[in-house]
């Protein structure tokens, strides 16, 4: 399998706003942990589980935009996980893992109910691409809007400067949505006061860069009270904001 790490798409999200959601089915621990890596790089929230019986009560919690499911699982082969997975949300999209030169695995996963399959080994860059058409063609999400930003379960709106968080709105002044901005059009970059004084303000304060700290404190204080943090200090370099873990 190719590890190239995907190149970022436009965003895809949920009628309310909130990332896509997809449950991996693996027993394969680093090939689960692999997949989720890229599909959070995407900005989509994941989930996963080991066996089919997990599966199965993933589904009914997490309430998935999309299913990987592995054809070989410890507990229950992948088609008769994939028939239960249908009994709980029969239109999700389900992209169906099986082993190299595996023809009976494949066709005998779209005839069950398998959206498309995918054989072992493949490159990230296509499952996610696969995957993607999958979620679009649905129909249960919508291509982000270019004057929406998204850094995680953080939405920022350009045009009619509104910011939410899990779906729920957050009230910024003028000031802190332009540091909130700059942060999330350099989402995992490390940008320095110096940085952010010239882009923010648009003015040397003189030796005031701790105006730069009083506002990052007003925004941690919005953005990641009872959350899972997002906005970072890297000491001695800046600051910079990622999805929260």
């Amino acid at each position: 399998m190719t590890t190239t790490s995907p190149r970022r798409r436009t965003e895809m999200l949920r009628p309310d706003g909130t990332p896509v959601r997809v449950l991996i089915v693996d027993d394969e621990a680093a090939l689960s942990e692999l997949l989720s890596m890229a599909l959070r790089y995407e900005g989509w929230e994941v989930h996963s589980a080991d066996d089919g019986a997990d599966a199965i009560r993933s589904v009914r919690e997490f309430r998935p935009d999309a299913v990987v499911l592995n054809a070989q699982l410890p507990d229950m082969d992948g088609l008769s996980a994939l028939r239960q997975v249908r009994r709980e949300v029969p239109d999700v999209p389900v992209l169906f893992l099986t082993p190299e030169n595996a023809a009976v695995e494949r066709i005998a996963g779209l005839t069950a109910g398998g959206d498309d399959v995918v054989a072992k080994p493949f490159s990230l860059e296509d499952l996610v691409a696969r995957l993607r058409g999958l979620i679009r063609r649905s129909g249960t999400t919508t291509a982000r809007p270019e004057s929406l930003l998204c850094v995680g379960d953080l939405l920022l709106d350009e045009d009619s400067h509104e910011v939410s968080r899990t779906g729920l709105s957050i009230h910024l002044t003028a000031t802190e949505f332009e540091l909130l901005r700059y942060l999330m059009r350099n989402p995992r970059r490390v940008l320095s006061k110096a940085q952010i004084l010239d882009r923010v303000w648009s003015y040397d304060f003189g030796g005031q860069a701790n105006v730069v700290e009083l506002y990052i404190s007003y925004l941690r204080k919005k953005i990641d009270a009872g959350r899972p943090p997002m906005i970072h200090t890297r000491r001695g370099a800046g600051y910079l904001i990622k999805p929260g873990e």
